[in-house]
């Protein structure tokens, strides 16, 4: 029986190793399979046509606020106020509020507009799935 001759058994036969130890030692020419990266858990707060443009929900219960600066925009934040930790009042005209001392945040990027507060509100992780908003929460 005749083997074809391949450019691994002619230098495994230049160096005096079998053709069988030469291959074992080379592995498979096939890719390892690639893993799929791991999806975050996430949890669902609401209705995209929920969230008012210019506007945004404060769900207090999750210490999270969405807003829609624009059209199709969602942004999202914590939903306590970095001055004295109180839970934000409204969404108008984006401007994030809250009522215990008048602070006031951007409803784009959440940095300070106004009052005592000198520290932006935290940003958290959403994503739309659909009309769904869904906070990421891992």
């Amino acid at each position: 029986m005749s083997h074809p001759t391949t450019r691994r058994t002619v230098l495994a036969g230049a160096a005096g190793i079998s053709a069988a130890t030469l291959l074992a030692a080379c592995g498979s020419d096939e890719a390892p399979p690639v893993a799929a990266p791991p999806q975050p858990s996430a949890e669902t707060l609401g209705n995209v046509n929920d969230i008012p443009v210019s506007g945004g929900i404060i769900y207090a219960d999750r210490d999270v606020i969405v807003t829609q600066p624009s059209l199709g925009e969602f942004r999202a934040f914590g939903a306590k106020c970095t001055h004295k930790g109180c839970v934000l009042a409204a969404v108008r005209n984006n401007i994030i509020s809250c009522n215990c001392h008048n602070a006031k945040y951007s409803a784009t990027d959440g940095a300070v507009e106004g009052g005592p507060a000198t520290e932006p509100l935290p940003a958290r992780r959403i994503r739309v799935d659909g009309n769904t908003i869904e906070l990421l929460t891992s």
